[in-house]
């Protein structure tokens, strides 16, 4: 996936200003920033819910613009940090991400996902209703709902979208493992306020008013002292925890 001198304006107002990015297959690129530094539009721009203003963005050397809806948004999935959760059943909702998926299929999504064990204590098991908004689950429940749609879709370029910033520390601890294991093999983006996330990425870019101003891996942005050390001090990352 190429971000080849992308440029997006809302009007007059600047978002990203000739972004160049890289992501290869198989590799894991983090992106960090600020609030309002164009995090979430590049995010929105791979899944073309905009074009950019200049520049392209291609897989495999083919501008998305060429591809449909349909064959570029199959080949991504998507975890963010606002879980839809539809007033249907436990099944329904992770079929969501492949809806010809068979019942062995989400069972063994919602196993690698570590949703199988609270699912099988609801009342119906994988046929209980979750009710709007999914009122039955706890936050990371839901988000595990989320993680195994993503698994059964077994799409090739996975987007995460702050998708644990809205957990607590417990949470995100059972959530994290499962997208470990769900980005494995995959071409992962990771965008992420909470920079402890960003460990494990090959690298990680930097924004800052919509421009890419640093990137590295996690170490090497920490040891550089720039704007990415410097939000992560704020966060209690320093380089003696860096390994932590």
């Amino acid at each position: 996936v190429r971000f080849e001198n992308v440029t997006f304006s809302y009007g007059d107002e600047l978002v990203l200003g000739g972004v160049e990015i890289e992501m290869l297959k198989g590799k894991k690129l983090g992106v960090a920033g600020e609030s309002g530094a164009g995090k979430s539009t590049l995010v929105s721009l791979l899944l073309r819910f905009y074009d950019p203003t200049e520049g392209r963005i291609t897989i495999d050397g083919v501008d998305i613009r060429e591809a449909s809806f349909t064959s570029l948004r199959g080949q991504i999935a998507l975890v963010s940090q606002e879980v839809v959760i539809f007033d249907e059943t436990v099944a329904e909702n992770i079929a969501c991400g492949k809806l010809e998926a068979t019942r062995e299929e989400i069972a063994a999504a919602a196993r690698a996902a570590n949703a199988d064990d609270f699912i099988e204590e609801l009342p119906q098991g994988y046929d209980t209703r979750l009710g709007e908004n999914g009122t039955r689950l706890s936050g990371g429940q839901r988000q595990r709902i989320a993680i195994a749609r993503a698994f059964v879709r077994q799409a090739p370029i996975l987007i995460l979208d702050e998708a644990t910033a809205s957990l607590d520390s417990k949470a995100e601890e059972e959530v994290q493992g499962a997208i470990d294991r769900l980005g494995e093999g995959r071409t992962v983006m990771c965008v992420a306020h909470r920079l402890s996330t960003l460990r494990s990425m090959d690298k990680i870019i930097v924004l800052d008013d919509g421009r890419v101003v640093e990137q590295g891996n996690f170490d090497e942005l920490i040891e550089q002292n720039g704007l990415f050390a410097a939000m992560a001090r704020k966060q209690g990352i320093t380089r003696g925890t860096v390994s932590s």
